[in-house]
């Protein structure tokens, strides 16, 4: 599973950004199931940024954000991300799915 969550940093927060991230980045390397993890930053968008995770399972990232070291420190910067999709799989590892906003079945 890949995670991509993408941030609009104004330049004047980019440091408390860079700050935050990096914390949160700290906390994540810990977690059973991470199997890598870029930070980096666009090269013609200099005000955005991406932290992209690859998860063993969705259960492993899933856990990876409960407790109470994750929601103190990532979620809080994963709540800053541009409101889109940011989970990427597969389709045929994660069967029948139904988008966002879609009609489940019957």
């Amino acid at each position: 599973m890949i995670v991509l969550s993408r941030f609009r940093v104004p330049t004047e927060t980019e440091l408390d950004f860079v700050a935050q991230a990096e914390a949160a980045i700290a906390v994540l390397r810990r977690r059973e199931g991470l199997l890598s993890l870029d930070f980096g930053r666009n090269l013609d968008e200099r005000d955005l940024w991406t932290i992209t995770t690859r998860w063993a399972d969705v259960g492993s990232y899933r856990r990876a954000l409960s407790g109470i070291e994750s929601k103190s420190v990532v979620v809080p910067l994963l709540s800053l991300a541009v409101d889109e999709p940011s989970a990427y799989e597969d389709a045929d590892l994660v069967g029948e799915n139904w988008a966002r906003g879609a009609p489940g079945p019957g």
